[in-house]
Protein backbone atom coordinates (compact mmCIF):
# COMPACT_ATOMS: atom_id res chain seq x y z
CA UNK A 1 0.00 0.00 0.00
CA UNK A 2 1.65 3.19 -0.86
CA UNK A 3 2.06 6.14 1.53
CA UNK A 4 -0.96 8.73 1.25
CA UNK A 5 -1.20 10.56 4.49
CA UNK A 6 -1.72 13.86 4.31
CA UNK A 7 -3.11 13.73 0.81
CA UNK A 8 -5.85 11.75 1.60
CA UNK A 9 -7.40 14.51 4.08
CA UNK A 10 -10.60 16.24 2.84
CA UNK A 11 -9.38 19.35 4.00
CA UNK A 12 -6.51 19.11 1.93
CA UNK A 13 -8.06 17.69 -0.98
CA UNK A 14 -10.45 20.80 -0.92
CA UNK A 15 -7.65 23.47 -0.01
CA UNK A 16 -5.52 21.94 -3.05
CA UNK A 17 -8.71 22.19 -5.22
CA UNK A 18 -9.29 26.34 -4.13
CA UNK A 19 -5.65 26.94 -4.39
CA UNK A 20 -5.70 25.67 -8.17
CA UNK A 21 -8.56 27.46 -9.00
CA UNK A 22 -7.36 30.52 -7.18
CA UNK A 23 -3.61 30.18 -9.16
CA UNK A 24 -6.01 30.57 -12.40
CA UNK A 25 -8.85 33.45 -11.25
CA UNK A 26 -5.53 35.46 -10.34
CA UNK A 27 -4.23 35.31 -14.25
CA UNK A 28 -6.76 37.67 -14.69
CA UNK A 29 -5.80 40.14 -12.45
CA UNK A 30 -4.29 43.63 -13.39
CA UNK A 31 -0.59 43.17 -13.98
CA UNK A 32 0.35 45.84 -11.58
CA UNK A 33 -1.24 43.33 -8.79
CA UNK A 34 1.35 40.67 -10.02
CA UNK A 35 3.28 41.28 -7.04
CA UNK A 36 0.95 42.49 -4.83
CA UNK A 37 -2.49 41.12 -4.30
CA UNK A 38 -1.99 38.20 -6.71
CA UNK A 39 1.38 37.56 -4.47
CA UNK A 40 -0.48 37.29 -1.41
CA UNK A 41 -3.64 35.51 -2.81
CA UNK A 42 -0.74 32.62 -4.29
CA UNK A 43 1.20 32.90 -0.61
CA UNK A 44 -2.07 32.51 1.26
CA UNK A 45 -3.36 29.79 -0.24
CA UNK A 46 -0.07 27.68 -0.57
CA UNK A 47 0.45 28.36 2.95
CA UNK A 48 -2.93 26.38 3.74
CA UNK A 49 -2.17 23.19 2.21
CA UNK A 50 1.80 23.26 3.16
CA UNK A 51 0.72 23.59 6.51
CA UNK A 52 -1.48 21.15 6.75
CA UNK A 53 1.09 18.92 5.51
CA UNK A 54 3.32 20.14 8.19
CA UNK A 55 0.93 19.76 10.54
CA UNK A 56 0.48 16.24 9.48
CA UNK A 57 3.95 15.09 9.69
CA UNK A 58 4.84 16.19 13.12
CA UNK A 59 3.77 13.40 15.05
CA UNK A 60 2.67 15.45 18.29
CA UNK A 61 -0.70 16.63 19.45
CA UNK A 62 0.39 19.82 20.06
CA UNK A 63 2.38 20.92 16.91
CA UNK A 64 -0.12 19.28 14.19
CA UNK A 65 -2.69 21.00 16.03
CA UNK A 66 -0.88 24.66 15.96
CA UNK A 67 -0.15 23.74 12.10
CA UNK A 68 -3.61 22.90 11.15
CA UNK A 69 -4.57 26.32 13.41
CA UNK A 70 -2.49 28.02 11.37
CA UNK A 71 -4.02 26.92 8.19
CA UNK A 72 -6.96 27.76 9.20
CA UNK A 73 -6.02 31.62 9.44
CA UNK A 74 -4.12 31.23 6.09
CA UNK A 75 -7.34 30.01 4.77
CA UNK A 76 -9.35 33.16 6.26
CA UNK A 77 -6.46 35.65 4.95
CA UNK A 78 -6.95 34.13 1.43
CA UNK A 79 -10.99 34.96 2.35
CA UNK A 80 -9.75 38.51 3.12
CA UNK A 81 -8.07 39.01 -0.11
CA UNK A 82 -10.77 38.11 -2.07
CA UNK A 83 -12.89 40.33 -0.71
CA UNK A 84 -10.12 42.65 -1.50
CA UNK A 85 -9.85 41.66 -4.87
CA UNK A 86 -14.24 42.14 -5.46
CA UNK A 87 -13.36 45.92 -3.28
CA UNK A 88 -11.09 46.56 -6.06
CA UNK A 89 -13.27 44.96 -8.89
CA UNK A 90 -11.35 42.73 -9.84
CA UNK A 91 -14.14 40.32 -9.57
CA UNK A 92 -17.37 40.30 -8.93
CA UNK A 93 -19.31 39.60 -6.30
CA UNK A 94 -20.82 36.31 -7.82
CA UNK A 95 -17.21 35.16 -8.20
CA UNK A 96 -16.28 36.07 -4.29
CA UNK A 97 -19.38 34.55 -3.01
CA UNK A 98 -18.49 31.00 -4.85
CA UNK A 99 -14.98 30.85 -3.59
CA UNK A 100 -16.18 32.43 -0.38
CA UNK A 101 -17.99 29.27 -0.16
CA UNK A 102 -14.87 26.88 -1.12
CA UNK A 103 -13.18 28.47 1.55
CA UNK A 104 -15.61 28.17 4.13
CA UNK A 105 -15.71 24.48 3.39
CA UNK A 106 -12.28 24.40 3.35
CA UNK A 107 -12.86 26.22 7.21
CA UNK A 108 -15.33 24.22 8.04
CA UNK A 109 -12.87 20.62 7.47
CA UNK A 110 -10.28 22.40 9.18
CA UNK A 111 -12.20 22.82 12.41
CA UNK A 112 -13.55 19.21 11.60
CA UNK A 113 -9.64 17.90 11.86
CA UNK A 114 -8.71 20.26 14.81
CA UNK A 115 -12.10 18.90 17.03
CA UNK A 116 -10.84 15.09 15.64
CA UNK A 117 -7.53 15.68 17.58
CA UNK A 118 -8.98 17.43 20.42
CA UNK A 119 -11.30 14.34 20.88
CA UNK A 120 -7.77 11.86 20.40
CA UNK A 121 -5.94 13.82 22.56
CA UNK A 122 -8.44 13.56 25.76
CA UNK A 123 -9.32 10.01 24.54
CA UNK A 124 -5.61 9.32 25.19
CA UNK A 125 -4.80 11.53 28.43
CA UNK A 126 -7.68 9.74 29.96
CA UNK A 127 -6.58 6.44 29.62
CA UNK A 128 -3.06 6.85 30.58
Amino acid sequence: MDYKGYKELECYIQARQVRILLAELIKTFPNQEKFLLSDQIVRSSRSVTANIAEGYGRYTYRDTRNFFIIARGSITETMEHLQTAMDEKYISKEVLETYDEKCKLVLKLLNGYIAYLDKSYKKITFYT
